[in-house]
């Protein structure tokens, strides 16, 4: 058993080289590579060898379950939250993934598209709410769900994690397509961060419901901050100084871009920006952290050039280690302990509408809205995937007490089984997709006169030489 930094150190290299290896190999499949490091996290970490005793990387706290070739030390901040360094690597990775999908952002489009975003996740929040109640009320009475809270709350409160949506595996799998600046990618990164905004409101609601008249311990800024009213304050606030501050940022990277294009300093700055847009964001106005590293990149992305040098120096570190590192992490933590017949069948019912409710609430807007019905499964296939979110808010139900600790095994599964499925899902329903925003369709003989096509083809029309692409066959490796 290896510990402390020599510890860390061998972790980084079993993640490295196991993501790369099961990347490679989905690939080679033809499926999207984030989903071979969620497995290959599940496969180094306790989850399936563990259960023999034995795994590559577990955790202090196992030490007398899991046999481990590498321990890793957990610290405690002053927050009462126990991490490991793992931990703060995986942070690290979804912000950086989100603030890189923030620089790739089309302002323009995502102004056209603000409106339906906005219904897709309000229909995304208010769709798998009313089926974790739904699925809920059967299980009261049975010891897995203590109806000591009310029936309602506790059952509103299962609802409410399942209206969680991890952007950071969409996003990935659309960068890997190509897909994140079409217009049903804008919808889905958009839709995305404000299903997260409603999703803070609903579930500082239901604590509030959950704890009402328990004597609260908070006082002053932390109480404020700690009443649904307060965070739908605060949460406007971080939107308006967010904005305010990202104008006076705009002007001063144009200028330092026409001072000093393309340096390293600017990407720098732009980084630096996003990580104090995240710590701002959940510190300062209780808004996820991720969704401010999302809006500083946005807030950069209209200086076009600084933005594209800025994203290509960043993504080089997100995608060699803090990438991997986070959805292999998806995978390291599952556990599969404290399972029982009703909380498998309750389990069941629970990934059941969570994958249902997002399909059904998002992909029904969509196709009110005039979209196609592959457009709808995207965007409902897109909102499906749960993160470090759905996992934030089960843990603050169990804090207040709302729910037992057993839920967390529904919550993990939940994100195992639609991480696994949206990468899969994403890529077919987008394999011969082509969004309006994609330009006209390639010809595929490289070289050929074409005939333009027009309204009257009968008519005739002028030829086209469509050049043969550089770097066709100059042997540019591609990995």
């Amino acid at each position: 058993m290896i510990d402390g930094i020599p510890g860390f150190l061998m972790v980084l290299a079993i993640v490295m080289v196991s993501t790369k290896l099961c990347g490679l190999l989905f690939r080679r499949l033809n499926l999207p590579q984030v989903l071979g490091y969620i497995i290959a996290g599940v496969l180094v970490g306790p989850a399936l060898i563990g259960m023999s005793g034995y795994s590559l990387i577990g955790f202090q706290s196992e030490a007398d379950e899991v046999a481990c070739f590498v321990m890793l030390d957990e610290f405690t901040l002053m927050d009462g939250g126990t991490y490991t360094i793992l931990d703060v690597f995986s942070k690290i990775g979804v912000i950086l993934i989100m603030f890189c999908a923030g620089l790739e952002t089309d302002l323009k489009e995502l102004r056209k598209t603000g409106l339906v975003s906005t219904l897709v996740a309000c229909a995304g929040v208010a769709v798998p709410l009313v089926l974790g109640l739904v699925i809920s009320l059967p299980f009261m009475g049975t010891g897995l769900v203590d109806d000591s809270f009310g029936t309602v709350i506790q059952g509103l409160f299962v609802g409410t994690i399942l209206t969680a949506t991890s952007v950071a595996i969409t996003v990935s799998v659309l960068k890997e397509l190509g897909k994140i600046n079409t217009r049903i990618g804008t919808i889905l990164v958009s839709a995305a961060i404000i299903d997260d905004v409603i999703g803070m409101v609903v579930l500082s609601v239901m604590t509030g419901l959950g704890t009402a008249g328990g004597g609260a311990e908070l006082t002053g800024f932390d109480w404020f901050k700690a009443q649904w009213w307060g965070t739908v304050i605060m949460i406007i606030a971080f939107f308006v100084a967010a904005i305010a501050v990202g104008i006076g940022l705009h002007y001063l990277f144009a200028w330092m871009d026409k001072k000093w294009p393309s340096t390293h300093r600017l990407a720098l700055l732009g980084l630096a920006t996003g990580f104090a847009y995240a710590f701002a964001a959940e510190e300062v106005f209780g808004v996820a952290d991720i969704t401010g590293a999302y809006i500083a990149g946005v807030m950069l992305s209209t200086v076009h050039r600084m933005a594209n040098y800025t994203n290509k120096k960043v993504d080089v570190s997100s995608y060699m280690i803090f990438g991997p590192v986070f959805f292999a992490s998806i995978g390291i933590t599952i556990s599969f302990d404290g399972l029982s017949g009703w909380l498998v069948l309750m389990t069941a019912l629970f990934v059941l509408a969570g994958l249902l409710g997002k399909i059904i609430g998002c992909g029904a807007v969509i196709k009110l809205k005039g979209g196609s019905w592959r457009e709808a499964g995207i965007a409902g296939v897109g909102m499906m995937a749960r993160g470090e979110v759905a996992l934030i808010v089960t843990t603050k139900g169990i804090e207040a007490g709302i729910i037992p600790d057993s839920f967390m095994i529904m919550t993990v599964m939940l994100i195992l089984v639609s991480s696994v499925l949206t990468p899969i899902l994403l890529k077919v329903l987008f394999s011969g997709h082509r969004d309006p925003s994609d330009g006209p369709e390639p010809s595929k003989y490289r070289g050929e006169k074409i005939s333009p096509r027009t309204d009257n083809d009968d008519k005739g029309g002028g030829t086209e030489t469509v050049p043969a692409v550089k770097g066709d066959n100059d042997g540019t490796c591609q990995e």
